[in-house]
Parts: C-alpha cells; structure tokens; sequence
C-alpha cells in the first residue's frame, strides 16, 4: 500500500464514518454505507487516482521551473485569461463609454475577447473537475481502465 494511500485514506474515510453517521439515523445503514465507501477506497480507481497525487507531489518537488512550474504556468494564463474576460475589459469598457471619447471607445471595443469555452477544459482537467467518468458511473458503463 502506497504511503500517500495511509496519509489521505485514513482521514477520509473517518470523516466519511462520522458524516455517514450524523445524516444516516439507521444504524445499520449507516455501517452499510461505510463499508461500501470503504470498498470504493479499495478500488483500483481511487488508487490509480492516490498514485497521481502521489506523482504529482514528486514532480512539484522538482527543482526544474519547467517540469515543477507547468501546471502553476497553465493555471496562472488560464487565471489572467478569465480576470481579462470577466473583470478587465468589462471594466475598461464601462470606465471608457463612461469618461471616454467615441474614438476611444471604439478602439477599446476592438480588444480581442478571449474564447474561455476553450481554456475552461484545460483547466477542469488540471483542477481534476472532469465529469467524463463521473457521467459513465453514474449510466453504468464500467470500463477497464
């Protein structure tokens, strides 16, 4: 067993035996859904996915920007990329049709608009906010993986 598997499975699944209890006034339904969040740690998935955290925290470790820095690097653009789009430029154009002059505000009117439709994937998979699997579970299509 994976040493990063006693450092996060451990708390988890008291916090889930204690959670299970106070929302679950049965007893024996309470137990019943421990053992299966239980069973759900065990699964090759969650470990597969305790085995990424684990890589993960190694590769953060690396003394290279460019192996340690890639995902601070992708999630920082895709931060600049939202605060432009939702705060920036709505802002500055606000403050420009406002106070500005016609020539101005048709000239900050032409700043491109970032497309987020397209970052937003990128960065749900860096987050881990992916709902693919979550979707096949949920229908009922296991799949080795």
């Amino acid at each position: 067993m994976a040493p990063i598997l006693g450092i996060i499975a451990g708390p988890l699944l008291d916090m889930a035996g204690k959670i299970f209890d106070r929302v679950i006034p049965d007893k024996a339904a309470a137990e019943k859904a421990k053992l299966e969040f239980a069973a759900i740690a065990q699964s090759q998935e969650f470990q597969l996915a305790l085995e990424q955290i684990k890589v993960n925290l190694e590769e953060a470790k690396h003394p290279s920007i460019l192996i340690a820095g890639w995902r601070p690097f992708i999630g920082w653009i895709c931060g600049f990329a939202f605060a432009y789009s939702y705060v920036l430029l709505p802002f500055l154009l606000y403050l420009t049709y406002m106070f500005g002059d016609a020539e101005t505000v048709t000239q900050l009117a032409k700043l491109p608009k970032l497309e987020l439709a397209e970052m937003l994937p990128v960065l749900f998979g860096m987050l881990g906010l992916g709902t693919m699997r979550s979707t096949e579970k949920i229908k009922g299509a296991e799949g080795n993986r």
